[in-house]
């Protein structure tokens, strides 16, 4: 099983909260991100939790010790985002989210964002705080 970790469990993993030390375990058994990932990362790490550069870049840092390489957005993808978000009903950002994870060949995504065991094609969205 291939996993695609949604922003949401990297965020938690950094925050003083009971959901730490769970997205944290989530982190060390490894998975797939993307790039807009990695931007949901920085941006919230810099605006909604006031963390400075220096903090930021070397979390971004970890983050490339942990997972391979993050996917690339490319316009294949945002097709494949289009049809998820017309035809499943997820606003777009969460449906790019989707449709990298299916690029990847993953067949868990690990998000608290969307439907606990709803599947999606051949992936299942797992909510680890449920």
């Amino acid at each position: 099983m291939t996993r695609f970790i949604d922003t949401n469990i990297l965020v938690y993993a950094r925050e003083d909260h009971w959901k730490a030390v769970i997205a944290q375990s989530v982190i060390l058994q490894g998975g797939v991100i993307s790039v807009q990932v990695l931007n949901e990362f920085t941006n919230v790490l810099r605006g909604k939790l006031r963390r400075n550069w220096p903090e930021i870049e070397a979390a971004v840092a970890d983050l490339a010790i942990v997972f391979p390489p993050a996917r690339a957005l490319t316009t294949r993808t945002h097709r494949a985002a289009l049809e998820i978000s017309r035809d499943v009903g997820y606003a777009f950002y969460d449906a790019l989210i989707l449709a990298s994870a299916l690029e990847a060949g993953c067949t868990e995504l690990v998000s608290e964002d969307m439907q606990h065991g709803r599947a999606i094609g051949s992936l299942t969205i797992r909510n680890p705080f449920v």
